[in-house]
């Protein structure tokens, strides 16, 4: 037989009453599930990264009209005297880069390119935010639907969802866009072409939501929180909204960042196109479409909006995979 263990310290022997009281609050303090959340995606150095990019473009987004007032700047104010005649250049090297204009001028016209890439910023977050807020709500209502009654509600939703992902969106977007340039729903110029690009993006995406948030319910409805509000006499509607949505937030939230930088892509890519924010609003994707002409002997004219779509895109994508691996571990 081994003898037992002897306890040493000035607890020792001491019932567990009088140890819990010689531990510290702050030691035994327990942690809700966003407060372990935001360790895990604080510990994420790339993640913090693209937070703090995106709150500050948030930020230049919100205040692009206060910023350019109070640097003096005009995004459509032709400054010819900065341009050669001969060539339509820029005068000066690196696009036209001075004190004045530390980000050059465009050719042709010498509009400020660091007003333009400011004011076509809130155009970009605007049409991103909109079309996700769209396409997120008509695909967490429909995927909600589908998941938790089944049977031949799933069944028909599941079978619109295949049918609005065999429609070649980008060509459909061209098309409804360019019908509608004119004018439409009482609706003309930047309102309506903002407008027409949430409608097309956020309209089309929804099922890439919807897809998700139909398989995380299947696995949420049969679990016993579920069954106990069915037990108590809770219907559909309360059940959907007010126990299965606040279980799907963390996937909703994650997918929602990711989708922000595709949607900005998607409609810098109408704006190249033709078919997007129409001029003299600028726009980056307005912006590359008009470098287009000059990237060889004026490639700062197209770097600059080219930088700003992809850093933009970049600090979306890394917030939202530190939101992942922060909501779901597993995910790692």
């Amino acid at each position: 037989m081994t003898a037992p263990m002897e306890t040493t310290g000035p607890q020792a022997g001491a019932p567990p009453e009088a140890v819990l009281e010689g531990v510290k609050s702050k030691q035994i303090e327990g942690r809700s599930l966003g407060r372990i959340a935001w360790n895990r995606f604080k510990r994420d150095r790339m993640a913090v990264t693209g937070g703090v990019v995106v709150i500050l473009l948030v930020l230049v987004a919100v205040l692009s009209r206060p910023l350019q007032a109070m640097l003096g700047l005009d995004p459509n104010a032709f400054q010819q005297d900065l341009v050669d005649p001969n060539t339509s250049l820029p005068k000066g090297g690196f696009g036209g880069m001075s004190w004045d204009h530390p980000l050059g001028v465009d050719p042709k016209f010498g509009r400020d390119i660091l007003a333009r890439i400011l004011e076509g910023s809130w155009v970009s977050l605007v049409v991103a935010f909109g079309a996700t807020v769209l396409s997120n709500v008509i695909g967490v209502v429909l995927g909600l639907v589908a998941g938790y009654y089944g049977g031949r509600v799933d069944t028909v939703i599941s079978r619109l969802m295949d049918t609005f992902l065999a429609f070649p969106l980008l060509l459909f977007a061209i098309a409804i866009s360019a019908t509608l340039q004119g004018g439409a729903f009482g609706l003309e110029g930047l309102p309506l072409h903002i407008s027409v690009l949430i409608f097309v993006i956020g309209f089309f995406n929804w099922p890439y939501m919807a897809r998700i948030v139909r398989g995380q319910t299947l696995a949420l409805r049969e679990r016993e929180f579920i069954d106990a509000s069915r037990g108590m006499g809770a219907r559909g509607p309360y059940i959907l909204f007010r126990e299965l949505l606040p279980n799907l937030v963390g996937p909703i939230t994650v997918y929602a960042t990711l989708l922000i930088p595709t949607n900005i892509i998607f409609e810098a890519s109408l704006s190249f196109l033709g078919v997007g924010i129409q001029p003299p609003q600028a726009s980056w994707g307005g912006m590359l479409r008009e470098a287009v002409a000059f990237f060889e002997v004026d490639p700062q004219f197209m770097l600059v909006p080219g930088l700003a779509i992809f850093i933009t895109v970049l600090a979306f994508n890394l917030l939202g995979d530190g939101l992942r691996d922060a909501l779901d571990p597993r995910s790692r």
